[in-house]
């Protein structure tokens, strides 16, 4: 496995080398992360992981400096799953100049949900993915990239804009990796004490409850059925940001009356200072 950490020296190893397939990750692996590195390997001629916390989905209130960085035990992880190719650049690597040109999503997909509670979020994500995406794909002309559905949202967003630009990239979306619980694995999970570790999985099963409720419940109105999913929650000590009902191409609330749609529940909450997320497709 080769560990690269300019843009240049990523282009040059994988000259000649194929098509690439893509996992883009900020660190801290866990299963989650190498289930999408083992998935990439059967989509690709060279497999490539990047690691790089991106400042710019960040908020100034938010755990930037703090996010966990265990950069030798994940490129141990990653070789042990075959990954080829890491590129972990710098902040300069990436951003040699202040990134003052930035790709801004469709307000109406981007600012709801994470986007409203994390204003500008999501431009952060697809700038520092437009630029991941260049430097990765430049050289072979096109690949794919690999994502986790628990950031639901940002499959989406990132989804929306690789059709609106054209990019020749296969965005393939993977099923949320759990624990036994039903936990979804995550790099935030490493925040949470041992007590709340055993009450992480409310989150989980609220959005269980509220998916079983849409539909057994068709009549009572889904503000009503969120509301009770809300209340059950903080009942259990979590502060919660949203539980919601959506569809499930564009995130919008269905329409009442309308034909049904795939739905997905999405929930976001914290658990002391740890703010979780998930989601479940129904």
């Amino acid at each position: 496995m080769q560990i690269v950490q300019s843009i240049d020296a990523l282009r040059q190893t994988l000259a000649g080398r194929g098509r690439p397939a893509f996992v883009p990750t900020m660190g801290n692996l866990h299963e989650g992360h190498l289930s999408l590195v083992r998935h990439a390997r059967e989509h690709g001629d060279v497999t490539v992981a990047s690691i790089f916390v991106n400042r710019l989905q960040f908020l100034p209130h938010e755990d930037f400096d703090s996010y966990p960085r265990t950069f030798e035990a994940d490129c141990a992880a990653l070789q042990a799953q075959g990954c080829d190719v890491v590129f972990a650049p710098k902040e300069l690597d990436l951003y040699p100049q202040p990134q003052t040109f930035k790709v801004q999503p469709n307000p109406e997909l981007a600012d709801i949900l994470e986007g409203h509670f994390r204003p500008g979020f999501f431009t952060g994500v697809c700038t520092v993915v437009m630029k991941l995406f260049a430097c990765v794909f430049g050289t072979a002309g096109g690949g794919v990239a690999v994502f986790g559905k628990k950031d639901y949202q940002q499959l989406l967003v990132i989804r929306h804009m690789v059709q609106q630009f054209a990019l020749p990239v296969q965005i393939i979306g993977m099923d949320t990796e759990r624990a036994a619980d039903g936990l979804a694995l995550s790099s935030r999970n490493a925040y949470l004490s041992a007590e709340q570790r055993t009450q992480a999985c409310a989150l989980y099963a609220q959005l269980q409850w509220l998916a079983g409720q849409v539909q057994g419940n068709g009549a009572v109105p889904l503000e009503q059925l969120e509301a009770q999913a809300v209340e059950r929650l903080s009942a259990l000590g979590w502060a919660p940001d949203y539980l919601s009902v959506r569809q499930r191409d564009d995130l919008q609330r269905p329409a009442a009356g309308a034909a049904p749609s795939p739905l997905v529940v999405l929930g976001a909450a914290r658990l002391g200072s740890t703010r979780l997320i998930d989601n479940l497709e129904f």
